[in-house]
């Protein structure tokens, strides 16, 4: 999994069910809220650090997101999206990267054509069914529970170890 996780440049990631555990919480002014886990924050800066490109690609919008995209120095936030596939290539261009070079980490159907289109699909350990049946690799954390980080770890000690079978 190392190797093949040294060949991505840009992790993709949803955001309701990876990021966080999957529950909307909405409070009486309709105001909705999310829970992010701190070590997917660290985990997120770490690939940024290690030259790793990150991006979110979402099907809802939400504030929150926004603001803890922008704390995290996650500069590809899309929110709001019907088609992933197409953001995802937009991107990939916009990084003179092709599919190959990318990994997506998913956690329900919605997800399944950007997966089955990267490099590497990643699943949460609580995705849906179809997802972990159609992914690359499986997290062991859920969803909001440290996933992320997982991911995250992953593509920094791939990048580390290529790096040092090239000296």
């Amino acid at each position: 999994m190392l190797a093949r996780a040294a060949r991505i440049h840009l992790v993709a990631f949803d955001v309701d069910g990876v990021f966080t555990d999957g529950r909307l919480l909405l409070g009486d002014d309709g105001a909705e809220y999310k829970s992010f886990h701190v070590r997917d924050g660290y985990g997120v800066r770490r690939l940024l650090e290690a030259g790793i490109h990150a991006a979110v690609i979402s099907g809802r919008r939400s504030s929150a997101v926004e603001r803890r995209m922008q704390e995290l120095g996650v500069e590809h936030v899309f929110q709001g999206v019907k088609d992933k596939v197409a953001v995802l290539d937009s991107l990939l261009e916009t990084l003179g990267l092709v599919a190959q070079q990318a990994a997506f980490v998913g956690d329900d159907e919605p997800d399944l054509p950007v997966m089955a289109h990267v490099g590497l699909s990643v699943a949460v350990a609580d995705a849906h069914s179809s997802v972990r049946a159609a992914a690359d690799w499986t997290t062991h954390a859920p969803g909001g529970a440290g996933a992320v980080r997982e991911v995250c770890d992953l593509m920094v000690a791939a990048r580390l170890n290529a790096t040092e079978r090239t000296r």
